[in-house]
């Protein structure tokens, strides 16, 4: 057996470890699906073991990768820590961080992130900018914020740069949840069953074009004449509901709120239609090596473990 001394070998690891596919975990670490491939298949033979099996879905770890897993995150985690502590020996991390947030701060472990960043780096102050989170991407780009939390998907983004070879952004993906389609209370049967074509037809809250809810529309509905016409626009996820409980319209809502308003308030959810979506962590790439934005990712995964 050889001693794995690549760090990228065990980051490639233990995404897949946590994805369940590869080609997901190559899209979250920025690489090929055959890079990936070729990282397990040397870990597996550096270790001498049989690491993952093959699902319908993907890969799952086997009993071996399953023992094996819980030690290279540990591995990650302090490597991670080592980073950390030489950057705030060496004085480097000080300053302002601008942080561009979003939604709810426990949505986001807004106050967890910051108290791992006073922790770790008492001499970094932080400034909060708040807003949606198309508007933390175009902030990022005119550097009116260093790092933020972003909804959704990058790659519309990254599509507007002019060498599609290089990224444009180095992200962290921190969690994976889903939107649903909400509607007043007594709408149950007018919504019942019916798919993105019949719901576009009924009347919707209308949010702004930064905003991650009228992204995820435009996805659903590229055509920009199939789209649904909004009775009202409002940009403050509270305000939506609002407007649903008062009987106006549908809006997308993510799952556990829409969830906790079924049960309290009676809004009905659609039963045919969702979204699935991802909360990240974002900065641009050429950035990365400063010390402020690389100590925001060394507290975020305190935060994220």
């Amino acid at each position: 057996m050889k001693p794995v001394t690549d760090i990228r070998i065990l980051n490639a690891f233990i995404a897949v470890a946590q994805e369940g596919n590869i080609s997901r975990a190559a899209k979250r670490l920025h690489l090929t699906q055959p890079a990936v491939s070729l990282q397990l298949k040397r870990l597996s033979q550096d270790t001498g073991l049989e690491l993952f099996t093959r699902t319908a879905k993907g890969v799952e770890l086997t009993r071996d990768g399953e023992a094996l897993v819980a030690k290279a995150e540990k591995v990650q985690s302090a490597i991670a820590e080592f980073g950390q502590t030489a950057r705030r020996i060496n004085g480097n991390v000080r300053g302002t961080l601008k942080l561009g947030t979003i939604v709810d701060p426990d949505f986001i472990r807004l106050g967890t992130f910051l108290a791992a960043l006073v922790e770790g780096y008492p001499d970094l102050q932080t400034k909060l900018v708040h807003g949606m989170s198309g508007e933390v991407i175009n902030r990022l780009l005119d550097g009116q914020v260093d790092v933020g939390f972003f909804l959704g998907d990058l790659d519309v983004y990254e599509s507007k740069t002019e060498d599609a070879s290089e990224s444009l952004f180095h992200q962290k993906e921190l969690t994976q949840f889903t939107y649903r389609v909400i509607a007043p209370a007594g709408w149950g049967k007018r919504i019942a069953n019916k798919g993105w074509r019949e719901l576009a037809t009924m009347p919707w809250i209308g949010t702004p074009r930064n905003s991650v809810h009228n992204r995820l529309l435009a996805e659903v509905y590229p055509d920009p004449a199939r789209q649904p016409t909004p009775v009202c626009l409002v940009d403050q996820e509270p305000s939506m509901l609002a407007m649903v409980r008062s009987g106006i319209g549908l809006s997308l809502c993510r799952e556990s709120i829409a969830l906790e308003e079924m049960q309290s308030r009676g809004l009905v959810i659609s039963n045919t239609v969702k979204i699935d979506t991802s909360l990240r962590f974002v900065a641009l790439a050429s950035r990365i090596s400063d010390p402020n934005v690389a100590a925001a990712f060394d507290a975020l995964d305190t935060t994220w473990r």
